[in-house]
């Protein structure tokens, strides 16, 4: 398989995921498999809860955003992301974290905006910064693994004063990056884990280790970690790009965020040809604030061809 098919999947599994899973955004464990009880029967994005069946949340949108601000800014251009997320968020998306949005509408400046909140809140490790890295985990891939961490660790401290939510972005980062590489993301997890901060090594190892179920987390899966872990232990106990994703909603919570993330990973593994027509045919990405444009499969192949190309 070839790296730009591995670059795609990441790309395109990670909204694919997302449309899947939005409509079952906190609901119970195992209402996926009640509603569509055959794997492979069609039907899945079904839309409901307010979106349209392969419509995309938050998670991609501020993805694209990423995307888009990486390439037309030739790198990251903290400022400049900001600045988008911060239009899309006064547009009144459907969908927007409670925390992100107190950040992006708060007054501060883009370098103050997320450690304000935090200083005050004092909680701020919500999963808003995992869901969004799937663009900008291909584009620093080509950068190796010391580079990827830290510009995932940047752009998730525009939106988290949580360095907990920076650490796990910054594994997702390296674990995209390993995959794209051709590499065994699962089998990399213990060179990744002691590359992070010491003060939040042991909670990812938990999470991340072999043995870990979801059930046994012991915080919502909107929280970055669980939410983390429960995308490597769906990917670590399937074979498939479809079986991992259907794996991450069954879970229920957080739907939308852990298959993102799961299929941000899985369709870097399987690659892009893995990804069912019958899911990215209906996927489409609207941008509230960007003058009602709206991304679709097309969109996005184009896009992650010019991040993997143009990554660094």
């Amino acid at each position: 398989m070839g790296r730009a098919d591995r670059v795609a999947g990441a790309v395109v599994g990670s909204a694919v995921g997302d449309a899947l899973g939005g409509p079952f955004e906190f609901g119970p464990q195992g209402a996926f498999s009640a509603r569509f009880p055959v794997p492979g029967a069609g039907g899945e994005m079904c839309g409901g809860g307010g979106w349209d069946p392969g419509e995309a949340t938050d998670d991609t949108q501020m993805a694209v955003l990423v995307a888009e601000s990486l390439l037309e800014r030739g790198g990251l251009d903290l400022p400049d992301v900001f600045a988008r997320f911060q239009r899309w968020a006064a547009a009144e998306p459907k969908d927007i974290g409670l925390q992100t949005e107190d950040v992006l509408t708060n007054g501060m400046p883009w370098d103050l905006a997320a450690t304000t909140h935090f200083r005050i809140n004092e909680r701020a490790a919500g999963n808003g910064s995992l869901m969004r890295a799937s663009t900008s985990a291909v584009h620093c891939a080509t950068a190796g693994r010391a580079a990827t961490m830290e510009a995932a660790r940047r752009i998730a401290a525009l939106t988290h004063g949580d360095p907990t939510a920076w650490e796990g972005t910054a594994i997702f980062h390296e674990l995209v990056r390993v995959t794209l590489e051709g590499g065994d993301p699962v089998a990399a997890l213990p060179a990744i884990l002691a590359e992070v901060h010491a003060d939040h090594r042991d909670r990812y190892a938990t999470v991340l280790a072999p043995d870990w179920h979801p059930e046994q987390a012991t915080e919502f899966n909107g929280a970055v970690w669980p939410c983390l872990g429960s995308a490597v232990w769906a990917l670590r106990t399937t074979t498939g790009f479809e079986d991992a994703v259907r794996a991450a909603i069954e879970l229920g919570g957080d739907t939308d965020t852990v298959a993102a993330v799961t299929g941000g990973l899985a369709g870097a593994y399987y690659g892009i040809e893995a990804v069912p027509a019958r899911w990215t045919e209906p996927l489409h990405v609207p941008l509230p604030g960007f003058d009602g444009r709206v991304l679709h499969l097309d969109d996005l192949l184009d896009l992650a061809r010019r991040l993997g190309r143009e990554g660094g």
